[in-house]
């Protein structure tokens, strides 16, 4: 199963589409706070409809804490400033896939704790600062499953 990490997400309708992706696609997904809205807000809910049951999500009060609980998983993490596309990363079973917040990204301090091979960007044209963060995930969790032979997936 693929982990996702939210690393301080603000945008409630963001996180309730990577809810229903992550009840979907079959990957937990773990937050990490502080979050920018309570669990129960009602954008949150409609983004992510009645997929809240079928997603294994956890609240994590800090990065450290949250991959500890996942078992210290191999961690990709997702940024603007990487040089390495998606798709050029090797996936595995029990993989983490770490995105910043929709502001900011993820800090210099959180980047610099993943390799740099393990840093990676989705493709865009020049001059583009960033795509929106559910879009982004949902990429990214395709690609991994894909690699994985869409494990579990419906024929």
């Amino acid at each position: 199963m693929l982990n996702v990490i939210l690393f301080r997400p603000e945008i409630p309708p963001n996180t309730g589409n990577v809810i229903r992706l992550c009840a979907n696609a079959g990957a937990a997904l773990h937050l990490v706070r502080p979050l920018g809205f309570e669990l129960d807000d009602a954008r949150l809910r409609r983004a992510g409809l009645d997929y809240h049951e079928y997603t294994r999500l956890a609240v994590h009060d800090d990065l450290a804490r949250c991959l500890d609980a996942i078992g210290s998983p191999r961690v990709f993490a997702f940024t603007t400033r990487a040089r390495t596309a998606h798709v050029q990363a090797r996936f595995a079973d029990g993989d983490a896939l770490l995105f910043g917040c929709e502001t900011a990204g993820l800090p210099g301090e959180v980047l610099d704790t993943v390799p740099a091979e393990r840093r990676l960007r989705l493709p865009m044209l020049p001059d583009s600062r960033s795509l929106n963060l559910s879009n982004t995930v949902a990429v990214a969790v395709y690609e991994a499953w894909r690699q994985l032979g869409f494990a579990g997936a419906t024929p």
